[in-house]
Order: structure tokens, then sequence, then C-alpha cells
């Protein structure tokens, strides 16, 4: 990757509530085209180093960078996808209209355009959703409804997706379509996921990164039950090994 510029790259950054140290002298580079499973015990940090990667917070020391510029510069780059969609089951709201919410940041304008609607329509068919777009929101599956989170951040065109324990609350033939769609998306975007169900991570995930005060970096062949016992108190799920890996994370073929 020498030469290179990275998608995400962290440097010193340490970061307290208060007198309450959360991250500490964390380094880490994320490359462009990665995809990384941050794992790691409640309270070790993992929603904060979100907060500051997505700009929400500032570093008390060090920096970040995205695609060589801050945060606050870099966040039309960006698409997060939150742990839970908080709404109104009351309220009349198309699976449509939450995701044209992903074009709001881009327009100044009281109107969408042609081209926020085309973008739309495209971020709901590489979702899966187009047959859904009439349908109320609240009326939706659960996985339907991640998926439609995962259209809104892609209608904002970024170049990086985040998402927050994204399986937590869809079943299993829902998270296998999750997957796939991660896997599409992988192709153009970089995607970091925060999870405590790292079961399929070797499927899909190149690297591990877990987070607890400071920022460690496994590929996925590395986590052993012993590592996850002693590093996090045995409250991860185990990683798959049976897929062959390199030193540099994860290959697929």
């Amino acid at each position: 990757m020498t030469g290179e510029t990275a998608a995400i790259a962290i440097r010193d950054l340490s970061f307290a509530y208060d007198d309450i140290q959360i991250l500490c002298n964390v380094n880490l580079d994320i490359w462009q085209g990665d995809s990384l499973c941050i794992v790691g015990p409640n309270g070790g940090g993992k929603t904060t180093l979100i907060k500051l990667i997505l700009g929400l917070l500032s570093p008390d020391c060090g920096r970040i960078s995205i695609f060589g510029e801050s945060p606050e510069e870099a966040r039309l780059r960006v698409g997060y996808v939150p742990q839970y969609a908080k709404y109104d089951p009351q309220f009349p709201i198309s699976v449509l209209d939450v995701v044209m919410m992903g074009r709001l940041a881009g327009t100044l304008r009281n109107r969408f355009s042609a081209r926020d609607k085309t973008a739309v329509m495209h971020a709901l068919d590489q979702a899966g959703l187009a047959d859904l777009a009439s349908r109320p929101f609240p009326a939706i599956s659960g996985g339907q409804r991640q998926r439609t989170l995962i259209a809104r951040a892609l209608a904002s065109g970024g170049d990086i997706l985040i998402l927050d324990e994204p399986t937590a609350n869809i079943d299993h033939e829902s998270e296998i379509k999750f997957l796939d769609l991660l896997r599409g998306l992988n192709e153009r975007m970089t995607i970091l996921m925060v999870t405590h169900e790292v079961g399929f991570a070797s499927t899909f995930f190149k690297r591990i990164a877990c987070v607890n005060r400071q920022v460690v970096i496994h590929p996925t062949s590395e986590l052993t039950g012993q590592l996850i016992q002693e590093m996090y108190g045995g409250d991860l799920k185990m990683i798959r090994h049976d897929h062959r890996c390199s030193e540099e994370g994860h290959r697929h073929e």
C-alpha cells in the first residue's frame, strides 16, 4: 500500500469523556476497498471511534483524515447506517421518503432534482428494494428496514460505508441477503462494520479491528478462541477458520 492515500488514516489519536480515557494512542490505516469488522467489549470505544471518524466528536489529540481531508470536509464521502432507526410507527413515511433523506445534505433547494431522484432509485435498486419504494417504512420487515437505511447511505454517493450493529435485529435469512449486498458494495466502497456477531467474519471481512482503548488489527485467520478470551473476556462469538487467509487479511476466491 506504500504511496497510496488511505481512505481513512488515524494518527496518535486519543479521546476522553471528562476524566475517563476511552481511546489512547490509536494508529490505523483503512485502505480504499478494505472491509473491516470492528469488535470489542462494551465500553471499549467502538462507538466513540465511529463518531470520531464521522466528525461527530473531535479528538483530544492526534488527527483523522479521510482521503486526505478532515472528517468535516469529507462528510459527504461517508455513508452511515445506525444500529437503530428511530421513527414514529404512525408517521406516514414511505421507503422512498427514507432513502430520499440521503440526498438532503447535498442540496440547498426546497425540492429534489432529477439527479437526486435518479440517485435514489439507483440506491433502492442496489439494495433490492425498488419494488418496495411506495411501501410504508414501518410496514416492512426488520431486514428490509436495514437495507432501506443502507440505500439511504448509498443515495448520498459516498465512497465509505460505516455500519453500527446492522445485523442485531434481523433473522438469519435476512443476514445472508445483507452480507450478499455488502459483498457487491465492497467492489466499489470501503466498508467498516461494528458488530458483536463475528461468526461470519471470515466469509466477508478482510480484517478485524479489536477496540479496547487501543486498536489492534488482525487478519481474520489470526483470531482464536484463546485470543478472544484473553483480550475481551470471552464476550465475542467465534470466528470461522475454514477459509485460507494471507498475512494481509482474508482473500476470497
